[in-house]
Parts: structure tokens; C-alpha cells; sequence
């Protein structure tokens, strides 16, 4: 993963949603990241900026609308500024998510890992592409 025309940028302390996944040029897999995750990566080209993981782990469609019935797909969102992941949070309810906060940036591994298990169920499972991820509570 090649994020090094950020540095180009120079987005000082912007907000940077990052919606990437790592996935190999082949479609096989997540492409492991050294130190972390792509999320960790941008934030290596761009120290300053306030980046937050989100709108990662589901497809552009679910995007477009995220209701199944009287249910909203959940939209996790991880980063280490609360300021940044309370703007996406905003973001995310106005276009219909239930979004929750999946903590530190440093959990972006696991939401890309989350993601491949999204794109395989969808591309190559059979699942299709109208599916989401839900977090239920009692």
C-alpha cells in the first residue's frame, strides 16, 4: 500500500477519513502491514492529520443505503482523536448508519480484517453484496 502522495499534500491537521483496505493486486487476500494497518500507514505520511477509520467495511451500495427494514447497518469507526471520530460519527448518522466507536486507531487492523471477511462473504461466498454487519445489544 502506497501512501507516500500524502506526504505531498501536506493536509496538516485535516480530518482524513480513511475508507482504504490493503488488498492484494490479485484479490487473494489483505496485504500484511508492516507496524499495523493501512489507517497507521496514512497516518505515518500525514503525522498531523486527524484520521479516523470508517465507511471500510462495507460496499459502496450498503453506502448509498444503509437500512435493512427499521435496521441500520452498523458503521464502526476507530481513531485516536474523539474530536475527528465525533465529526464521522455525525456524518455516519445523517447518512443513515448506526455507528459505533471501535476504539483506538490501532484497531483499523482488525477493521480491514473485518472488511475482507465483508468483501470474501460478498465476492466469493455467495452472499452478494446487500449485506452488512450489525452490533446488537441487551
Amino acid at each position: 500500500m502506497n501512501v507516500a502522495f500524502l506526504e505531498e499534500l501536506n493536509l496538516g491537521e485535516r480530518l482524513v477519513i480513511d475508507c482504504t483496505n490493503p488488498i492484494a493486486a490479485d484479490f487473494s487476500a489483505l496485504v500484511p502491514v508492516e507496524e499495523g494497518s493501512g489507517a497507521e500507514l496514512v497516518v505515518r505520511a500525514a503525522p498531523q492529520a486527524k484520521v479516523v477509520k470508517a465507511f471500510n467495511t462495507i460496499g459502496v451500495n450498503i453506502m448509498a443505503n444503509p437500512t435493512f427494514g427499521d435496521t441500520k447497518a452498523t458503521l464502526l469507526i476507530a481513531g485516536d482523536d474523539t474530536g475527528a471520530k465525533a465529526t464521522v460519527k455525525i456524518l455516519a448518522e445523517e447518512l443513515g448508519f448506526q455507528p459505533e466507536d471501535a476504539g483506538p486507531l490501532s484497531m483499523s487492523r482488525y477493521l480491514e480484517a473485518q472488511a475482507w471477511i465483508w468483501i470474501s462473504m460478498a465476492m466469493k461466498f455467495g452472499y452478494g453484496r446487500e449485506i452488512a454487519f450489525n452490533l446488537q445489544r441487551r
